[in-house]
């Protein structure tokens, strides 16, 4: 019974040690978020702003930070009322008016060398079919997008980078987010991961213990 206890003292180790790894090994990703205001809360949108098509009187909000994924993703920091940042916009048949809250994050997640622009809101009237990615083209240029579609700068910010991943001091390890996700497919395809050796030995760890124990009440 002794050993079963040891053993399993190993396998918690082994899976702290599992763990620590896999926390150690990134922050996040330093990138865009796209929000849509609903009910008076910010909602992680459920698509990119290069196919979402606002309604009428929409506000959406898009947030520079590090985040690992939507589940801690910052929101857009303020206050977001469509009848005050759309104020001097007046309606006007046959377009459409989306409010826009653009939040370009803090210091500390700012990429090395530079300094976030002051929190800005904009009303853009476009026409009635137009997406989230053209309202936002109509009043914060320059963006930049990569090959895959990808949200790099709002107004110029960051000058260079696009969702590369984050280590936990903060520094950024050079990767992207999708690049990321390829190498762990590579590698998944490859050979095996930490965890994979881990918890092979743990398997035969507590295999040794559970046969060495049934022999002991044999021969007792």
């Amino acid at each position: 019974m002794i050993v079963v206890r040891r053993a399993a003292a190993l396998v918690a180790a082994a899976l702290l040690l599992v763990a620590g790894a896999a926390g150690a090994h990134a922050a996040g990703y330093r990138y865009w978020s796209f929000w849509e205001r609903d009910g008076g809360h910010w909602a992680y949108a459920t698509e990119g702003p290069s196919t979402a098509r606002p309604d009428d009187g929409a506000v959406q909000g898009f947030r520079f930070a590090v985040s690992a994924d939507s589940a801690d993703a910052s929101r857009p920091r303020g206050t977001a009322d469509f009848a005050t940042i759309c104020a001097g916009t007046p309606a006007k048949p046959g377009t459409k008016r989306v409010a826009l809250v653009i939040d370009f994050g803090t210091a500390a997640d700012a990429p090395s060398g530079e300094t976030p622009s002051a929190r800005r809101t904009a009303c853009a009237r476009v026409s009635p079919d137009a997406t989230s990615a053209e309202a936002l083209a109509a009043t914060a240029k320059p963006l930049r997008y990569d090959t895959n579609a990808l949200l790099c700068a709002i107004g110029g910010y960051p000058r260079k980078g696009c969702g590369e991943q984050v280590s936990a001091d903060g520094t950024g390890r050079g990767g992207s987010a999708a690049a990321e996700r390829k190498q762990e497919k590579k590698g998944s395809e490859s050979g095996p991961s930490l965890g994979l050796p881990v918890g092979v030995g743990v398997v035969v760890l507590l295999g040794g213990a559970a046969v060495w124990q049934a022999r002991r009440r044999r021969n007792a």
